[in-house]
């Protein structure tokens, strides 16, 4: 057997070096983007499963199911029916007619239909409705659970099952409106509006060495951040049912990309192309290659719950005549039942008035200006930086090019290493120096942790601020790496997480108290579809050597799917942070003392750095871990009272004989701060190797050197 790379395959370089790889219909960021290094052999040969399927005399394809659920649902409670509607393909590739019946299960509700498929001939039979009462519904994560079930649809020649494919039905609705205040588009499911906390997904693996084990790990991880979608960028593919899956199981709507870019296919003046605009504005050459893939990919991923959102192109349509045969004709036909935009920041989508490109920023921001900038009203990119800890640079950079960058003040450069350069690193400019200037390569990435958090955290209260007024959902670029880059990721290739997703895990909490920078007023947002009655807001600071002055406590009450100020505190907190900075602490308790949430800040002193952090003393946290159940470990970290603030402690799991660190593993929380007087606990998750003796806790914070705890 003969593979032959794409023709042609083009010069490589950034955002697609020549542009020539948009002449096929493939994967664009082969040829290399400004976050990754071209892939020599722009991925050739056979890389998806390749599977023989044996079926009686007719073969069923490409099942269709598509759910119904009328009105607006709550989660909770007795649910009004939803409707239910399957179709399938039926193929007799005999020389006469084959008599059957088609039939679907779901739940118990069997419905059928009986059929006549002529000789060598394919035809769509749709079965009739039925009613699914009291269904369970699937619901984004943060919002409900989500409830899937089984069922089969089968062709039956007399007795015997001539063939039958099994599709895993999650019950809802997704429906977009106009929202007039934003000018955006906004998402509703299950006739309740969504505000999209989203994550840019390039591919989960460079060289295409896909796993179900890794897309689920991956999705995983973005459930973690409290995200609740996936945007799949279009210069690389229509992900894989592997993927849907994991998105399906944890909650992740899906944003998918057709595989058109404004680089390759001609939006800008680049004179790296090897085409003018108006020749790549008629890339791919084979369109009705292109339309074909495009029918033969929604077919594959249709039945998806989680998938919500067609879109058909990265910053730029396809050519007129493929646009209006997917939007007219494909759509309506395969699918009908999702919204599909022209490109990702259509003014259909989010109405641009304020010039650019539509979307962005990408490098990092001052945190005023996630609460003060207006940006675009459902922003399908915006960005910052997402370097790992030392541990993760030591997987790919020599121990030589272990440098920490250089940043000149006066002349706003920093001087990199060529290996950081080549892994694309994205400048952190002062934003380190306030923790005080960087010894080496090790302190430098740990303290990039703390700018992470704060970036992260910041980025998605800022925007929640402004939920349904600014905006009505904003997309990261970009959460995942699918090699060894150094931006735009929330854990490295390696899925070694960083306090990118823990920042954003706190700020994207559904029920969050938050702090404003600019105007120092203490807001609580709800991203839930109840009215949070009798929460306590606690609001405290807590100053360097531990000592706690309660600024004020106040019950409170936010509306469903709302954000609301409640205590403006601006001069207290600038007072008491004017020396030597000091930690801000907001927490939400509910009627029964119970802790639903804790935000703890660490704020500047009055000269603009973090002087204080830097004479704190060692923290006095204490920690112990348990094996609660197979994989599973739980950790207690208990600060002492009148001992200072045990600040910013990452947990991190490791193999007992070399301490290199158990990956992947899941943390319900990390990069963890714990009060004086307090107490916090934290689950692990992680696969165990057979033979693998039980590994170890290491545990180190700010100011607490590592230690390694054993695991009981």
């Amino acid at each position: 057997m003969l593979v032959y790379p794409p023709n042609p395959v083009g010069k490589p370089g950034g955002q697609g070096g020549d542009g020539r790889i948009a002449k096929g219909v493939g994967l664009q960021y082969t040829a290399g983007w400004d976050w990754i290094a071209p892939t020599r052999d722009r991925n050739t040969g056979i890389w998806d499963k390749v599977t023989i399927e044996k079926t009686g005399a007719v073969n069923l394809l490409n099942p269709h199911v598509i759910t119904v659920v009328p009105g607006i649902r709550k989660v909770l409670g007795n649910q009004q029916p939803a409707i239910i509607k399957a179709s399938a393909e039926l193929q007799n590739a005999e020389n006469h007619v084959v008599k059957g019946v088609l039939q679907f299960t779901l739940d118990g509700n069997t419905i059928s239909k009986l059929v006549t498929i002529a000789a060598n001939s394919t035809q769509e039979v749709s079965l009739a409705d039925f009613t699914l009462k009291n269904p369970k519904l699937w619901w984004p994560h943060g919002y409900g659970p989500q409830n899937l079930y089984k069922s089969k649809i089968q062709f039956l020649v007399g007795r015997q099952v001539s063939d039958q494919e099994n599709v895993s039905v999650g019950v809802r609705e997704i429906t977009t409106s106009w929202n007039t205040e934003t000018q955006s588009r906004q998402v509703e499911v299950n006739g309740q509006k969504i505000f999209i906390k989203g994550g840019n997904w390039i591919i989960s693996d460079a060289m295409l060495r896909f796993s179900d084990a890794r897309y689920d790990a991956e999705v995983r991880f973005h459930r973690d951040m409290n995200l609740n979608l996936i945007r799949v960028w279009g210069g690389a593919l229509v992900e894989r049912p592997e993927f849907y899956q994991a998105c399906d199981k944890y909650g992740l709507l899906v944003f998918q990309d057709f595989w058109i870019s404004g680089d390759a296919n001609g939006k800008w003046l680049d004179p790296a192309k090897a085409d003018d605009q108006w020749t790549r504005r008629k890339y791919p050459d084979d369109h009705q290659l292109y339309l074909k893939s495009v029918a033969d990919q929604i077919k594959l991923v249709r039945n998806h719950p989680s998938l919500a959102i067609w879109c058909g192109g990265n910053e730029i349509t396809p050519p007129e005549d493929i646009l209006l045969a997917v939007r007219d004709t494909l759509m309506p036909k395969l699918d009908g039942t999702r919204w599909f935009v022209d490109y990702s920041n259509s003014d259909k989508m989010s109405l641009n008035t304020i010039g650019g490109n539509g979307d962005g920023p990408y490098g990092i921001q001052p945190l005023s200006n996630f609460w003060q900038e207006r940006t675009f009203p459902f922003n399908s990119e915006i960005g910052s930086v997402g370097l790992s800890d030392y541990e993760s640079l030591q997987r790919f950079i020599p121990e030589k090019n272990l440098i920490a960058p250089e940043y000149s003040a006066q002349n706003k450069t920093a001087k990199v290493d060529s290996v950081w350069d080549y892994h694309k690193y994205i400048a952190y400019d002062a934003f380190i120096d306030p923790y005080g200037k960087a010894k080496d390569a090790r302190d430098f990435a740990a303290k990039a942790q703390l700018v992470n958090y704060d970036q992260y955290r910041g980025l998605m209260e800022g925007f929640s601020s402004h939920m349904w007024s600014w905006y009505t959902g904003t997309i990261i670029w970009k959460t995942q790496n699918p090699w060894t880059a150094m931006r735009g990721q929330m854990y490295d290739y390696y899925l070694d997480p960083n306090a990118c997703l823990y920042g954003l895990h706190n700020g994207s909490e559904p029920l969050h108290a938050m702090y404003n920078p600019i105007t120092g007023m203490v807001s609580i947002v709800n991203n839930t579809f109840e009215t949070q009655r009798d929460l306590m807001l606690t609001v405290k600071t807590i100053d360097m050597n531990g000592e706690e002055g309660l600024v004020t406590q106040v019950f409170e009450e936010v509306l469903p799917s709302s954000v609301k100020g409640f205590l403006p505190i601006k001069t207290v907190v600038e007072k008491r942070a004017h020396d030597k900075g000091v930690f801000l602490c907001l927490q939400l308790f509910d009627k029964n003392k119970h802790k639903l949430s804790e935000n703890i800040y660490w704020i500047k002193d009055a000269s603009g750095n973090y002087s204080g952090l830097q004479e704190m003393a060692a923290s006095q946290l204490q920690t112990s871990a348990q094996k609660t159940g197979e994989g599973k470990i739980e950790v207690i970290l208990t600060n002492p009272a009148k001992a200072p603030l045990a600040f910013f402690n990452r947990l991190s799991l490791v193999n007992a004989a070399t301490h290199k660190r158990v990956l992947p593993v899941f943390y319900s929380d990390n990069y963890i701060s714990v009060l004086p007087g307090d107490q916090q606990k934290v689950t692990l998750e992680y696969q165990l190797k057979p033979g693998e003796p039980m590994p170890q806790l290491s545990i180190s914070g700010w100011n607490l050197p590592e230690k390694l705890i054993t695991i009981k």
